[in-house]
């Protein structure tokens, strides 16, 4: 099972577009969408429902991934939920570049604070990264370096931010998530 997660963006068509490139590694891709606009509340709704998602599955290796947002996502669910977890182009910061796009930004530090302490250390090795290095909206060298000494960086050519093609990425992971 993989549990897909939509950036801030939740109506573009490109979310339709990875879901069913996700599928040629497993048949059983489950969209999850939350509003964007409550952090706290998407938290709380995001931890539900992929934990009714794993509950419901016989998959022993489920992963979570996600674009921008829902890479962050991805990140803070999958590591409370014991699963792997990929992210393309994540938005680490929410907090300080979605000012003006979200009702209240600042609960994404208050997330972060509440979060278990150092939790990068202690989910070292269970997340993959895919940046581009095209990304027109955040800094993706910022994002390696931030990311690097916990997790395996993939870096992408052709893509931008949104990450409408993920396809040339999908066997590596179908390996990350195979992977004991």
């Amino acid at each position: 099972m993989i549990i897909y997660l939509h950036g801030f963006d939740s109506t573009s068509p490109g979310n339709h577009e990875k879901v069913l490139q996700l599928e040629f590694i497993d048949d059983d891709v489950r969209f999850v969408s939350y509003s964007t606009l409550h952090p706290k509340h998407d938290m709380q709704h995001l931890l539900k429902e992929v934990n009714k998602a794993i509950q419901l599955s016989d998959d022993p290796n489920p992963l979570i991934c996600g674009v921008g947002l829902g890479g962050y996502w991805s990140e803070r669910v999958g590591f409370l939920c014991g699963i792997k977890q990929v992210m393309f182009n994540p938005n680490l910061h929410p907090e300080n570049n979605m000012e003006g796009k979200i009702d209240r930004p600042e609960e994404y530090e208050d997330i972060a604070t509440k979060c278990v302490e150092k939790f990068r250390t202690k989910n070292k090795g269970r997340c993959m990264v895919i940046l581009s290095t095209h990304d027109e909206a955040l800094d993706s060298k910022a994002t390696a370096e931030e990311l690097a000494p916990y997790y395996d960086v993939v870096w992408d050519d052709q893509e931008t931010h949104k990450f409408k093609k993920i396809s040339h990425h999908l066997q590596t992971i179908k390996a990350f998530k195979e992977k004991e």
